[in-house]
């Protein structure tokens, strides 16, 4: 949908000093020095015993003072996640409730998966347009995978787990860049993909399987395949990228060359560049790949992260426009674009 007048007026990051490279990964045998060689990843961000929602509310807390905004501005606060982020049964948006924004703000959690932040925009700019009232809206992700049930070196076809926190502030009023588009669609004979064959009851973490979604993706193929089901299935995926991408620019006004960055998923080289970057039509340079190597996947925060440190390094400036694009669990497509239109102080 695009958007009227929602502007990004504060963007935070939160990533831990301590980066394991992937040398370090494959020398004490957590990663197949195989995998390494195919992928071309270089590291992933360890945040050790820091709990995800600590880190979330740094990020939010940076975002907020760039904005140049109070929380008592707030009309929504949203929660992005991937992964456990404590007691069960405990929502973490409450933590920067108590701990940042108070409890009159509306606030509730997105489990979207990696792409929980696309949807996060959605809600929000439509949250905000409602209501001419409504001022500002802080968007938040972060999730540490150091948990015995997940193995960061093994998460997935092509990527490692990086842990991470990001935060994005939403206003009506302006900011230093436009929230141009997002797009969001569900491609639902993909369902399998991220369940595999694993029973819908009881869940995984109550009888302590371990959650691992190239096993998953690896059940898909052998169990849908002889059924006629999966290559049809993934060519829809890649069909709905690029339907997703095409209506995103479509309803920014421009075309793919235009684009000054693309920040996909942090996924390996091959991915990136066969999924996303040829799709456009677009050299490897315009992505943000170089960067998301160095960090891992971040759940749902690989886009905000990217475009943080694209202006922290004076890589985007006024009139530059950045296409966000990612995939989650359902299987869900979503993709953005938003446009710089002055630099922030802060960068």
């Amino acid at each position: 949908m695009r958007y009227a007048d929602t502007y990004i007026s504060g963007v935070g990051a939160f990533l831990p000093r301590n980066v394991v490279s992937v040398e370090k990964a494959v020398a004490k045998g957590w990663y197949p020095a195989e995998e390494a060689e195919l992928h071309n990843l270089a590291g992933a961000a360890v945040a050790g015993d820091v709990p995800a929602p600590e880190m979330a509310l740094h990020a939010a807390r940076s975002a907020l003072k760039r904005s140049g905004r109070a929380p008592g501005e707030l009309n929504l606060l949203l929660y992005a996640s991937t992964w456990h982020q404590g007691p069960d049964g405990w929502p973490p948006h409450a933590y920067l409730q108590r701990h940042l924004a108070g409890g009159d703000v509306l606030a509730t959690e997105i489990r979207q998966g990696c792409n929980g932040m696309f949807i996060a925009l959605e809600l929000a700019a439509g949250h905000l347009g409602a209501d001419p009232g409504r001022r500002a809206a802080l968007l938040v992700a972060a999730d540490n995978y150091g948990t015995p049930l997940m193995d960061r070196w093994r998460m997935g076809p092509g990527y490692i787990g990086g842990d991470a926190a990001s935060a994005l502030v939403l206003t009506r009023e302006t900011g230093f860049a436009r929230l141009m588009s997002v797009c969001t669609t569900t491609v639902v004979e993909a369902e399998e993909l991220h369940r595999g064959s694993e029973p819908l009851f009881p869940p995984g973490v109550t009888v302590g399987r371990r959650m691992s979604f190239a096993a998953r993706n690896e059940q898909f193929r052998q169990q849908v395949m002889p059924r006629g089901e999966a290559t049809a299935a993934l060519f829809t995926i890649q069909r709905a990228l690029m339907e997703v991408v095409e209506r995103a620019l479509s309803e920014s006004g421009i075309e793919a060359r235009a684009l000054a960055r693309v920040a996909f998923m942090n996924y390996s080289e091959e991915i990136v560049e066969q999924r996303c970057m040829a799709m456009l039509d677009l050299p490897m340079s315009r992505s943000t790949w170089a960067y998301g190597r160095t960090i891992g996947h971040c759940g749902a925060s690989d886009q905000v992260l990217s475009l943080d440190h694209l202006l922290m390094t004076g890589q985007l400036g006024p009139g530059d426009h950045m296409l966000m694009l990612g995939t989650g669990p359902g299987v869900t497509v979503s993709s953005a674009v938003i446009k710089i239109i002055d630099n922030p102080q802060w960068a």
